[in-house]
């Protein structure tokens, strides 16, 4: 494991030995397969598309 530093700062930082420096994110990947289709169903918002909720 390897992590990239930069210091935006003019001061010279030094980092010793056991410091916390960072923080791992384990997050899920999800795999998902499309189904191709010809035409899709009618819905409640109808043609009037993104944001045509009718308020």
């Amino acid at each position: 494991l390897k992590v990239i530093l930069i210091n935006h700062g003019s001061e010279p930082f030094t980092i010793q030995r056991g410091e916390r420096i960072g923080q791992m994110v384990l997050a899920p990947v999800t795999r998902i397969v499309w189904d191709e289709v010809e035409d899709l169903p009618e819905t409640a918002r109808g043609t009037g598309g993104f944001g045509s909720t009718g308020v």
